[in-house]
């Protein structure tokens, strides 16, 4: 998955400027598992960049687009971040190796339930 976010960080250069995405942004999406935060879909699907269902009508990002906007918000190890709008919880987990502290808020029904565990 990290090489497809690399892949797509190379030819959209003209985005990211000269920096494209830095190591720890890529490290902190390789340390993140995807699958945890996907409900009834097989671990094998679960890394290709692209949206997939969440239930409730919502998505879950693509990694790129997740590192994209990782990248994009320059997170730094003193900050505190908020983040409004939950969904999987992706998201915030990227971001919780970047960060001290990361909180996060969703408005409506607990996604928790959603969630069926790790793949085995």
């Amino acid at each position: 998955m990290v090489e497809t976010i690399r892949a797509y960080a190379r030819s959209a250069a003209s985005a990211l400027g000269q920096q494209g995405l830095s190591e720890s942004v890529l490290k902190a999406m390789a340390q993140t598992k995807r699958h945890l935060f996907i409900p009834e879909q097989p671990c094998s699907i679960a890394y290709a960049d692209r949206p997939m269902p969440i239930g409730l009508g919502q998505t879950i990002s693509q990694p790129y687009i997740v590192a994209l906007m990782t990248q994009l918000v320059e997170v730094a190890p003193d900050h505190v971040v908020l983040e409004v709008g939950t969904g999987s919880g992706y998201q915030a987990a990227v971001l919780a190796h970047l960060a001290r502290k990361v909180c996060t808020i969703e408005i409506g029904r607990d996604r928790r339930e959603n969630i069926k565990g790790p793949c085995v």
